[in-house]
Protein backbone atom coordinates (compact mmCIF):
# COMPACT_ATOMS: atom_id res chain seq x y z
CA UNK A 1 0.00 0.00 0.00
CA UNK A 2 1.57 3.24 -1.19
CA UNK A 3 -0.21 6.26 0.25
CA UNK A 4 2.03 8.86 -1.34
CA UNK A 5 -0.01 11.46 -3.21
CA UNK A 6 0.23 11.26 -6.97
CA UNK A 7 0.78 14.34 -9.13
CA UNK A 8 -2.91 15.02 -9.71
CA UNK A 9 -3.73 14.75 -6.02
CA UNK A 10 -0.87 17.09 -5.13
CA UNK A 11 -2.08 19.61 -7.69
CA UNK A 12 -5.67 19.49 -6.42
CA UNK A 13 -4.55 19.64 -2.78
CA UNK A 14 -2.56 22.80 -3.46
CA UNK A 15 -5.48 24.42 -5.26
CA UNK A 16 -7.96 23.39 -2.59
CA UNK A 17 -5.79 24.58 0.31
CA UNK A 18 -5.44 27.96 -1.40
CA UNK A 19 -9.19 28.05 -2.06
CA UNK A 20 -9.89 27.36 1.61
CA UNK A 21 -7.51 30.09 2.81
CA UNK A 22 -8.49 32.70 0.24
CA UNK A 23 -12.22 32.10 -0.04
CA UNK A 24 -13.83 29.59 2.35
CA UNK A 25 -12.47 30.57 5.77
CA UNK A 26 -13.01 34.31 5.18
CA UNK A 27 -16.58 33.51 4.07
CA UNK A 28 -17.57 31.76 7.31
CA UNK A 29 -18.33 34.95 9.22
CA UNK A 30 -19.81 36.57 6.12
CA UNK A 31 -22.24 33.68 5.64
CA UNK A 32 -23.44 33.98 9.23
CA UNK A 33 -23.98 37.73 8.85
CA UNK A 34 -25.85 37.30 5.57
CA UNK A 35 -28.02 34.53 6.95
CA UNK A 36 -29.20 36.80 9.75
CA UNK A 37 -30.54 39.18 7.08
CA UNK A 38 -32.37 36.59 4.98
CA UNK A 39 -36.15 36.34 4.89
CA UNK A 40 -35.91 32.62 5.74
CA UNK A 41 -33.07 30.94 7.68
CA UNK A 42 -33.18 28.17 5.09
CA UNK A 43 -32.36 30.44 2.14
CA UNK A 44 -28.81 30.25 0.81
CA UNK A 45 -26.53 33.19 1.72
CA UNK A 46 -25.23 34.93 -1.43
CA UNK A 47 -21.63 34.21 -0.46
CA UNK A 48 -22.28 30.47 -0.80
CA UNK A 49 -23.25 30.91 -4.45
CA UNK A 50 -20.11 33.00 -4.93
CA UNK A 51 -18.01 30.19 -3.46
CA UNK A 52 -19.66 27.64 -5.75
CA UNK A 53 -18.98 29.77 -8.82
CA UNK A 54 -15.34 30.22 -7.85
CA UNK A 55 -14.86 26.52 -7.07
CA UNK A 56 -16.32 25.57 -10.42
CA UNK A 57 -14.11 28.12 -12.19
CA UNK A 58 -11.05 26.56 -10.54
CA UNK A 59 -12.06 23.00 -11.42
CA UNK A 60 -12.77 22.07 -7.80
CA UNK A 61 -16.19 20.62 -8.61
CA UNK A 62 -17.83 17.20 -8.14
CA UNK A 63 -14.53 15.80 -6.89
CA UNK A 64 -16.28 12.94 -5.07
CA UNK A 65 -17.57 11.12 -8.18
CA UNK A 66 -15.12 8.50 -9.48
CA UNK A 67 -17.01 8.25 -12.79
CA UNK A 68 -15.23 10.68 -15.11
CA UNK A 69 -18.41 11.04 -17.17
CA UNK A 70 -20.09 12.82 -14.27
CA UNK A 71 -17.34 13.90 -11.88
CA UNK A 72 -13.61 14.42 -11.54
CA UNK A 73 -12.80 10.76 -12.10
CA UNK A 74 -10.76 10.52 -8.90
CA UNK A 75 -10.20 7.30 -7.03
CA UNK A 76 -11.18 7.09 -3.38
CA UNK A 77 -7.50 7.28 -2.47
CA UNK A 78 -7.12 10.48 -4.49
CA UNK A 79 -10.26 12.03 -3.06
CA UNK A 80 -9.50 11.18 0.59
CA UNK A 81 -7.02 14.00 1.31
CA UNK A 82 -9.26 16.48 -0.51
CA UNK A 83 -12.32 15.55 1.55
CA UNK A 84 -10.20 15.90 4.67
CA UNK A 85 -9.39 19.49 3.74
CA UNK A 86 -13.08 20.32 3.25
CA UNK A 87 -13.79 18.92 6.71
CA UNK A 88 -12.00 21.92 8.20
CA UNK A 89 -15.06 23.98 7.26
CA UNK A 90 -17.83 21.37 7.06
CA UNK A 91 -20.66 23.87 6.74
CA UNK A 92 -19.28 25.69 3.70
CA UNK A 93 -16.54 23.79 1.90
CA UNK A 94 -18.40 20.61 0.82
CA UNK A 95 -21.32 22.68 -0.47
CA UNK A 96 -18.98 25.05 -2.29
CA UNK A 97 -17.44 22.10 -4.15
CA UNK A 98 -20.80 20.39 -4.79
CA UNK A 99 -19.53 17.57 -2.59
CA UNK A 100 -22.03 17.81 0.27
CA UNK A 101 -24.28 15.09 1.62
CA UNK A 102 -26.99 14.05 0.95
CA UNK A 103 -26.53 15.23 -2.65
CA UNK A 104 -23.35 13.19 -3.08
CA UNK A 105 -25.05 9.91 -2.22
CA UNK A 106 -28.09 10.76 -4.32
CA UNK A 107 -25.91 11.59 -7.33
CA UNK A 108 -24.11 8.28 -6.89
CA UNK A 109 -27.44 6.43 -6.80
CA UNK A 110 -28.72 8.17 -9.93
CA UNK A 111 -25.45 7.73 -11.83
CA UNK A 112 -25.31 3.99 -11.00
CA UNK A 113 -28.98 2.97 -10.97
CA UNK A 114 -30.98 5.72 -12.66
CA UNK A 115 -32.31 5.38 -16.19
CA UNK A 116 -31.53 7.91 -18.89
CA UNK A 117 -34.64 9.99 -18.25
CA UNK A 118 -33.98 10.13 -14.50
CA UNK A 119 -30.40 11.17 -15.13
CA UNK A 120 -31.47 13.89 -17.54
CA UNK A 121 -34.19 15.28 -15.27
CA UNK A 122 -32.49 15.06 -11.88
CA UNK A 123 -28.83 14.01 -12.05
CA UNK A 124 -27.75 16.70 -14.50
CA UNK A 125 -29.09 19.66 -12.47
CA UNK A 126 -27.61 18.13 -9.31
CA UNK A 127 -24.23 17.82 -10.99
CA UNK A 128 -24.50 21.44 -12.07
CA UNK A 129 -25.36 22.54 -8.53
CA UNK A 130 -28.63 24.05 -9.74
CA UNK A 131 -30.79 22.10 -7.27
CA UNK A 132 -30.42 20.21 -4.00
CA UNK A 133 -31.92 16.87 -2.95
CA UNK A 134 -32.89 14.73 0.05
CA UNK A 135 -32.74 11.04 0.95
CA UNK A 136 -35.76 9.82 2.91
CA UNK A 137 -35.23 6.58 4.81
CA UNK A 138 -35.17 7.14 8.60
CA UNK A 139 -38.50 6.85 10.42
CA UNK A 140 -39.46 7.94 13.96
CA UNK A 141 -41.66 4.96 14.81
CA UNK A 142 -39.20 2.12 14.15
CA UNK A 143 -35.53 1.39 14.79
CA UNK A 144 -34.25 2.58 11.44
CA UNK A 145 -30.75 1.32 12.22
CA UNK A 146 -32.26 -1.90 10.86
CA UNK A 147 -33.43 -0.77 7.41
CA UNK A 148 -35.71 -3.79 7.10
CA UNK A 149 -37.90 -2.21 9.81
CA UNK A 150 -39.11 0.72 7.74
CA UNK A 151 -42.87 0.91 7.39
CA UNK A 152 -43.43 3.46 4.61
CA UNK A 153 -45.53 1.80 1.90
CA UNK A 154 -44.92 2.17 -1.83
CA UNK A 155 -47.94 0.56 -3.50
CA UNK A 156 -48.42 0.03 -7.20
CA UNK A 157 -51.66 1.43 -8.59
CA UNK A 158 -51.80 1.08 -12.37
CA UNK A 159 -49.15 3.32 -13.88
CA UNK A 160 -48.39 4.99 -10.56
CA UNK A 161 -46.88 4.32 -7.16
CA UNK A 162 -48.65 5.56 -4.04
CA UNK A 163 -46.39 6.43 -1.10
CA UNK A 164 -47.66 6.58 2.49
CA UNK A 165 -45.43 7.07 5.50
CA UNK A 166 -43.67 9.39 7.91
CA UNK A 167 -39.94 10.11 7.87
CA UNK A 168 -37.67 12.29 9.99
CA UNK A 169 -34.14 13.65 10.06
CA UNK A 170 -34.36 13.92 6.30
CA UNK A 171 -31.25 15.95 5.55
CA UNK A 172 -31.53 18.76 3.04
CA UNK A 173 -35.32 18.88 2.98
CA UNK A 174 -35.66 22.35 4.51
CA UNK A 175 -33.60 23.98 1.76
CA UNK A 176 -35.93 25.64 -0.79
CA UNK A 177 -33.53 24.48 -3.51
CA UNK A 178 -34.27 20.84 -2.57
CA UNK A 179 -36.37 19.74 -5.55
CA UNK A 180 -36.24 15.93 -5.40
CA UNK A 181 -36.49 13.22 -2.73
CA UNK A 182 -35.24 9.67 -3.02
CA UNK A 183 -37.69 7.77 -0.85
CA UNK A 184 -37.14 4.25 0.49
CA UNK A 185 -40.20 2.21 1.37
CA UNK A 186 -41.71 -1.25 1.06
CA UNK A 187 -43.24 -2.43 -2.19
CA UNK A 188 -43.54 -6.03 -0.92
CA UNK A 189 -44.02 -5.87 2.89
CA UNK A 190 -45.03 -9.53 3.09
CA UNK A 191 -42.16 -10.85 0.94
CA UNK A 192 -40.26 -13.86 2.25
CA UNK A 193 -36.87 -12.18 1.73
CA UNK A 194 -36.79 -9.20 4.09
CA UNK A 195 -34.01 -7.61 2.01
CA UNK A 196 -36.12 -7.66 -1.13
CA UNK A 197 -39.16 -5.93 0.34
CA UNK A 198 -37.83 -2.39 -0.17
CA UNK A 199 -37.67 -0.14 -3.22
CA UNK A 200 -36.63 3.44 -3.95
CA UNK A 201 -38.67 6.00 -5.84
CA UNK A 202 -38.12 9.59 -6.90
CA UNK A 203 -40.61 12.09 -5.47
CA UNK A 204 -40.49 15.73 -6.62
CA UNK A 205 -40.84 18.20 -3.76
CA UNK A 206 -43.99 19.80 -5.17
CA UNK A 207 -45.90 16.51 -5.42
CA UNK A 208 -49.35 16.74 -3.74
CA UNK A 209 -49.42 14.96 -0.38
CA UNK A 210 -45.75 15.61 0.45
CA UNK A 211 -45.63 17.75 3.59
CA UNK A 212 -42.49 19.20 5.17
CA UNK A 213 -43.83 19.20 8.72
CA UNK A 214 -41.00 20.72 10.77
CA UNK A 215 -37.24 21.15 11.07
CA UNK A 216 -35.47 18.78 13.45
CA UNK A 217 -32.68 20.13 15.63
CA UNK A 218 -29.39 18.37 16.32
CA UNK A 219 -28.14 19.23 19.82
CA UNK A 220 -29.96 22.53 19.48
CA UNK A 221 -28.48 23.33 16.06
CA UNK A 222 -30.36 23.60 12.79
CA UNK A 223 -28.01 22.73 9.96
CA UNK A 224 -28.94 25.64 7.74
CA UNK A 225 -26.09 25.29 5.26
CA UNK A 226 -26.99 21.74 4.27
CA UNK A 227 -30.72 22.34 4.29
CA UNK A 228 -31.51 21.15 7.78
CA UNK A 229 -33.10 17.89 8.87
CA UNK A 230 -36.86 17.68 8.40
CA UNK A 231 -39.81 15.60 9.47
CA UNK A 232 -41.63 14.73 6.24
CA UNK A 233 -45.06 13.13 5.78
CA UNK A 234 -46.09 11.31 2.61
CA UNK A 235 -49.89 11.20 2.54
CA UNK A 236 -50.84 8.96 -0.39
CA UNK A 237 -48.31 10.70 -2.61
CA UNK A 238 -48.64 9.61 -6.23
CA UNK A 239 -45.75 9.45 -8.69
CA UNK A 240 -45.46 7.79 -12.11
CA UNK A 241 -44.20 4.21 -12.09
CA UNK A 242 -41.25 5.45 -14.14
CA UNK A 243 -39.97 7.13 -10.96
CA UNK A 244 -38.88 3.76 -9.58
CA UNK A 245 -35.07 3.60 -9.30
CA UNK A 246 -33.76 0.30 -10.59
CA UNK A 247 -36.15 -2.57 -9.94
CA UNK A 248 -38.78 -3.39 -7.35
CA UNK A 249 -37.11 -5.04 -4.38
CA UNK A 250 -33.76 -3.44 -5.15
CA UNK A 251 -33.94 -0.70 -2.54
CA UNK A 252 -31.91 -2.42 0.16
CA UNK A 253 -29.06 -3.24 -2.23
CA UNK A 254 -29.06 0.33 -3.57
CA UNK A 255 -28.93 1.66 -0.01
CA UNK A 256 -25.90 -0.49 0.77
CA UNK A 257 -24.17 0.69 -2.39
CA UNK A 258 -24.92 4.28 -1.41
CA UNK A 259 -23.71 3.95 2.17
CA UNK A 260 -20.21 2.58 1.47
CA UNK A 261 -18.86 5.74 -0.19
CA UNK A 262 -20.93 7.93 2.13
CA UNK A 263 -19.33 6.44 5.22
CA UNK A 264 -15.79 6.96 3.99
CA UNK A 265 -16.59 10.53 2.90
CA UNK A 266 -17.86 11.30 6.40
CA UNK A 267 -14.73 9.84 7.97
CA UNK A 268 -12.45 11.79 5.65
CA UNK A 269 -14.15 15.04 6.58
CA UNK A 270 -14.12 14.13 10.27
CA UNK A 271 -10.33 13.98 10.19
CA UNK A 272 -10.32 17.51 8.80
CA UNK A 273 -12.60 18.56 11.67
CA UNK A 274 -10.15 17.03 14.13
CA UNK A 275 -7.26 18.87 12.50
CA UNK A 276 -9.06 22.17 12.90
CA UNK A 277 -9.79 21.37 16.53
CA UNK A 278 -6.09 20.63 17.15
CA UNK A 279 -5.12 23.88 15.43
CA UNK A 280 -7.54 25.85 17.60
CA UNK A 281 -6.31 23.99 20.68
CA UNK A 282 -2.68 24.89 19.98
CA UNK A 283 -3.45 28.54 19.26
CA UNK A 284 -5.43 28.80 22.48
CA UNK A 285 -2.73 27.06 24.50
CA UNK A 286 0.02 29.49 23.49
CA UNK A 287 -2.21 32.56 23.83
CA UNK A 288 -3.69 31.98 27.31
CA UNK A 289 -2.08 32.03 30.75
CA UNK A 290 -3.44 30.30 33.85
CA UNK A 291 -1.85 29.81 37.26
CA UNK A 292 1.25 31.71 36.32
CA UNK A 293 2.22 30.10 33.02
CA UNK A 294 0.87 29.60 29.48
CA UNK A 295 -1.59 26.77 29.02
CA UNK A 296 0.89 25.31 26.53
CA UNK A 297 3.21 24.58 29.46
CA UNK A 298 0.56 22.75 31.47
CA UNK A 299 1.24 19.03 31.45
CA UNK A 300 -2.37 17.96 30.91
CA UNK A 301 -2.70 20.26 27.89
CA UNK A 302 0.47 18.85 26.36
CA UNK A 303 -0.93 15.34 26.85
CA UNK A 304 -4.19 16.31 25.11
CA UNK A 305 -2.35 17.73 22.11
CA UNK A 306 0.08 14.82 21.84
CA UNK A 307 -2.66 12.20 22.15
CA UNK A 308 -4.79 14.04 19.60
CA UNK A 309 -1.95 14.06 17.07
CA UNK A 310 -1.29 10.34 17.53
CA UNK A 311 -4.99 9.51 17.19
CA UNK A 312 -5.44 11.55 14.01
CA UNK A 313 -2.41 9.95 12.36
CA UNK A 314 -3.76 6.50 13.21
CA UNK A 315 -7.21 7.32 11.86
CA UNK A 316 -5.82 8.80 8.66
CA UNK A 317 -3.84 5.64 7.91
CA UNK A 318 -6.90 3.45 8.48
CA UNK A 319 -9.08 5.67 6.28
CA UNK A 320 -6.44 5.70 3.52
CA UNK A 321 -6.17 1.91 3.71
CA UNK A 322 -9.94 1.69 3.39
CA UNK A 323 -9.92 4.02 0.38
CA UNK A 324 -7.18 1.95 -1.24
CA UNK A 325 -9.11 -1.29 -0.68
CA UNK A 326 -12.30 0.22 -2.10
CA UNK A 327 -10.34 1.14 -5.21
CA UNK A 328 -8.60 -2.22 -5.56
CA UNK A 329 -11.05 -4.88 -4.32
CA UNK A 330 -14.34 -2.96 -4.20
CA UNK A 331 -16.68 -1.96 -1.41
CA UNK A 332 -17.46 -5.56 -0.45
CA UNK A 333 -13.77 -6.38 -0.17
CA UNK A 334 -13.32 -3.34 2.08
CA UNK A 335 -16.35 -4.14 4.23
CA UNK A 336 -14.40 -4.74 7.45
CA UNK A 337 -12.36 -1.57 7.03
CA UNK A 338 -15.41 0.56 6.17
CA UNK A 339 -17.05 -0.58 9.38
CA UNK A 340 -13.84 -0.06 11.34
CA UNK A 341 -13.44 3.56 10.28
CA UNK A 342 -17.13 4.24 10.90
CA UNK A 343 -16.72 2.98 14.47
CA UNK A 344 -13.36 4.56 15.27
CA UNK A 345 -13.41 7.93 13.52
CA UNK A 346 -16.49 9.70 14.93
CA UNK A 347 -15.80 8.39 18.43
CA UNK A 348 -12.18 9.59 18.42
CA UNK A 349 -12.90 12.93 16.77
CA UNK A 350 -15.65 13.67 19.31
CA UNK A 351 -13.07 13.20 22.08
CA UNK A 352 -10.55 15.48 20.37
CA UNK A 353 -13.08 18.24 19.80
CA UNK A 354 -14.31 17.84 23.38
CA UNK A 355 -10.80 18.46 24.68
CA UNK A 356 -10.52 21.52 22.46
CA UNK A 357 -13.81 22.78 23.94
CA UNK A 358 -12.43 22.20 27.44
CA UNK A 359 -9.29 24.17 26.64
CA UNK A 360 -11.37 27.12 25.39
CA UNK A 361 -13.51 27.23 28.52
CA UNK A 362 -16.72 29.20 28.08
CA UNK A 363 -15.58 30.17 24.58
CA UNK A 364 -15.62 26.51 23.58
CA UNK A 365 -19.36 26.20 24.03
CA UNK A 366 -20.10 29.62 22.53
CA UNK A 367 -20.90 30.74 19.01
CA UNK A 368 -17.59 32.65 18.85
CA UNK A 369 -15.69 29.48 17.98
CA UNK A 370 -16.73 26.62 15.67
CA UNK A 371 -16.02 23.93 18.26
CA UNK A 372 -19.51 23.42 19.70
CA UNK A 373 -20.98 23.06 16.23
CA UNK A 374 -18.16 20.73 15.17
CA UNK A 375 -18.78 18.60 18.27
CA UNK A 376 -22.50 18.33 17.51
CA UNK A 377 -21.77 17.30 13.92
CA UNK A 378 -19.18 14.70 14.92
CA UNK A 379 -21.36 13.27 17.69
CA UNK A 380 -24.28 12.95 15.28
CA UNK A 381 -22.13 10.84 12.98
CA UNK A 382 -22.01 8.17 15.67
CA UNK A 383 -25.66 7.65 14.65
CA UNK A 384 -25.83 8.65 10.99
CA UNK A 385 -25.18 5.98 8.34
CA UNK A 386 -25.61 3.31 11.01
CA UNK A 387 -24.94 3.68 14.76
CA UNK A 388 -21.72 2.38 16.30
CA UNK A 389 -23.42 -0.68 17.74
CA UNK A 390 -24.72 -1.89 14.37
CA UNK A 391 -21.23 -1.76 12.88
CA UNK A 392 -19.71 -3.39 15.97
CA UNK A 393 -22.27 -6.21 15.77
CA UNK A 394 -21.55 -6.86 12.12
CA UNK A 395 -17.79 -6.59 12.52
CA UNK A 396 -17.75 -8.95 15.50
CA UNK A 397 -19.80 -11.51 13.58
CA UNK A 398 -17.35 -11.35 10.72
CA UNK A 399 -14.43 -11.95 13.08
CA UNK A 400 -16.17 -14.75 14.98
CA UNK A 401 -17.10 -16.51 11.74
CA UNK A 402 -13.41 -17.37 11.24
CA UNK A 403 -13.56 -19.59 14.30
CA UNK A 404 -16.93 -21.31 13.83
Amino acid sequence: MDFAFDARTEELRAKLLAFMDEHVHPAEAVADEQRAQLASPWDTPPVVDELKAEARRQGLWNLFLPDAEYGAGLTNLQYAPLAEITGRSPQLAPTALNCAAPDTGNMEVLSQFGDEHQKKQWLEPLLAGEIRSAFAMTEPEVASSDATNITTLIERDGDEYVITGRKWYISGAMNPDCKIFIVMGKTDPEGSDIRRQQSMVLVPRDTPGLEIRRAMQVYGYEDHYHGGHAEVVFDRVRVPASHLIGEEGGGFAIAQARLGPGRIHHCMRLIGMAERAIELMCKRAVARTAFGKPLAQQGVVQEWIADARVAVEQLRLLVLKTAWLMDTVGNKGAHTEIQSIKIATPRTVVDIIDQAVQLHGAGGVSQDFPLAELWAAARTLRLADGPDEVHQRSLARRELKKYL
